[in-house]
């Protein structure tokens, strides 16, 4: 049997602190999602990520997307996006459309009563927002909160061409 190469470098383990921080950032994230999506199916009927979609798709121009702008946008793939749009339609909120100069594309439209229902679950979702996380910290905190998550996205959101993320899949 063939011992497997050792590793050119050691990994710089994370330090106590360092795992203090990684691990109470993965609870919150985790209790703060799992909070989101609880208000939005009791009070809407819905869970985050489709409440996410409605609102990319109220605030485009026209109240409509390609459906690879909105999956890349929502950073889900394009299977899931398709299983929740159809959804969706089911429900009435959001109708597809074939796109003109493109025989392949589709368009995610909201419908009037998608708007309807966005507009309803809002007060809601923001009232849960802003006391799940905006009420428990200083203005300070908000802002450093802001940049730090920034930094974040930013490094983790490549812009070449054929980066290998499932929304773009």
């Amino acid at each position: 049997m063939t011992k497997a190469a050792a590793p050119a470098h050691e990994p710089q383990w994370l330090t106590a602190e360092e795992q203090r921080i990684w691990r109470s950032y993965l609870h919150a994230t985790t209790l703060l999602e799992d909070h989101m999506d609880r208000q939005l199916q009791r009070d809407a009927g819905m869970p985050h990520v489709y409440y996410g979609l409605l609102v990319k798709l109220a605030e485009s121009p026209h109240r409509r997307l390609r459906m690879t702008e909105l999956a890349r946008d929502a950073k889900i793939t394009r299977s899931r996006l398709s299983h929740a749009i159809a959804r969706l339609e089911k429900n009435g909120w959001v109708r597809r459309e074939d796109c003109p100069s493109d025989k392949r594309g589709q368009f995610a439209v909201l419908t009037d009563d998608g708007l309807d229902v966005l507009r309803n679950a809002a007060p809601g979702h923001v009232a849960a927002v802003r006391n799940a996380l905006f009420d428990r910290l200083t203005p300070q905190q908000q802002k450093s909160l802001g940049e730090i998550m920034e930094i974040v996205a930013e490094g983790l959101q490549p812009n070449e061409a054929g980066a290998d993320l499932p929304w773009l899949r």
